[in-house]
């Protein structure tokens, strides 16, 4: 008695069977005594339901940007590099609602549902700043004349929880403090230098003790400079976020999230997409 048909599936068994001896035998390998040392690897879950942010922050960047030739006090190439390289970072994390970005540094925030590595700490960190870190390599004559930067740039990725809105609103509103503060005295400190012949040293002993009005007021009367009307990206950094833009192809009208740049950001409509 002959049974053709089984003997034509004779070799597909076999070869499964094949495979899953050399998969429980990896299997054991995988299992040797060395194994424990997984034991020692810490448990590092993000917390659930908060808010997961990322910051990307420039190590060693005053000393980056003088080599490389950094307009002062603002770079317009350095800074869209800066967003350019964060929005590669939005496309590969779709559960990253907004980003801020200002100076040499980037925040990025997941949304409280994400579940991207398990939520794993140092996987987001390190993916997201080895990604932007890239990025900000491979597109860098994109906005500077020579191919690429004279040694590689470092920076450093730290992952920081966020339970309410209030605290990541609160959060935002910290980091954008910091720019315009930052970006006043940098602005100030810069005018005396190009503008009034001071040298660096004598810069920084004119305006120890000043408040943001004295340097408001300083730029004003001896530069002619209204800090009010330096350009927004610089007073008050980048807004990344995501929106829904109509796109017509082949006379359908879709929806198609965009990643937009802005200065500011509507924090109920953010807050509230899920």
């Amino acid at each position: 008695m002959s049974y053709p048909f089984y003997r034509k599936l004779l070799p597909f068994f076999t070869n499964i069977l094949f495979t899953r001896q050399i998969s429980n035998r990896t299997a054991v390998m995988a299992n040797s005594k060395f194994e424990y040392v997984r034991t020692f690897e810490t448990e590092d879950r993000c917390l659930p339901n908060t808010w997961i942010i990322v910051r990307v922050d420039g190590k060693g960047f005053h000393k980056f940007s003088a080599d490389h030739g950094y307009a002062k006090p603002n770079d317009e190439r350095g800074l869209g590099l800066m967003t350019y390289a964060a929005k590669a970072v939005m496309e590969e994390f779709k559960d990253i609602c907004l980003s801020y970005g200002q100076s040499d540094e980037y925040s990025f925030v997941f949304r409280k549902e994400c579940q991207a590595y398990s939520r794993r700490s140092s996987k987001l960190s390190t993916n997201v700043c080895s990604l932007f870190t890239s990025a900000f390599v491979y597109h860098w004559n994109k906005y500077f004349e020579n191919d690429r930067p004279l040694y590689p740039p470092v920076f450093d990725g730290r992952v920081v929880l966020y339970p309410s809105n209030k605290n990541l609103r609160d959060y935002l509103s910290w980091r954008q403090a910091d720019c315009h503060i930052n970006n006043l005295y940098n602005t100030t400190f810069w005018a005396l230098i190009q503008k009034g012949g001071l040298s660096p040293n004598d810069a920084q002993v004119r305006l120890k003790g000043t408040l943001s009005a004295d340097k408001n007021e300083m730029l004003f009367s001896e530069f002619d400079i209204n800090y009010n009307k330096e350009p927004l990206m610089y007073r008050k950094g980048t807004v990344l976020v995501r929106k829904k833009m109509p796109v017509t192809l082949n006379g359908v009208t879709r929806q198609k999230s965009e990643i937009c740049e802005t200065w500011r950001y509507d924090k109920r409509r953010i807050l509230a997409r899920k």
